[in-house]
């Protein structure tokens, strides 16, 4: 069994996930979109994974879009996401949110009929290691 930890962006809350990941999804949905400011979620899945907040759980809480399936559990101090898990007990852990290096990588892009206009084409945009000069 293997052991991944993480935390949120202020260190207030950090966790320790043990067990395998099953998927590794991009999600271009459009409350994906909002709730991370960006094109996509990077989310990996387990439904055997044991989650332990280590410390700061109070810091946790987490928001269900009325109407939806749609969860985020985020920090109340910084706002970073973390784990959550939903009622049919799949664990759903933003990828950012571990310090452990995973070896797996994204199994698909789902939900793709979403994807922003803008999220095309990018391996064509410039790199650069740090903040552009």
């Amino acid at each position: 069994m293997t052991n991944y930890f993480g935390s949120c962006l202020c260190g207030n809350a950090k966790f320790e996930l043990q067990g395998e990941f099953e998927g590794f999804y991009l999600c271009h949905c459009q409350h994906c979109q909002k709730d991370t400011g960006s094109a996509h979620a990077a989310n990996l899945f387990s439904r055997e994974a044991k989650l332990t907040w280590l410390v700061g759980s109070d810091y946790v809480t987490t928001f269900t879009l009325p109407g939806t399936r749609h969860m985020k559990s985020f920090c109340t101090c910084c706002g970073s996401a973390l784990p959550t898990s939903n009622a049919g007990g799949l664990l759903v852990i933003p990828a950012g949110s571990l310090d452990t290096k995973v070896s797996i990588t994204p199994t698909a892009h789902i939900f793709t009929s979403s994807k922003a206009v803008w999220d095309k084409d990018l391996g064509d945009v410039p790199e650069f290691k740090g903040l552009p000069e």
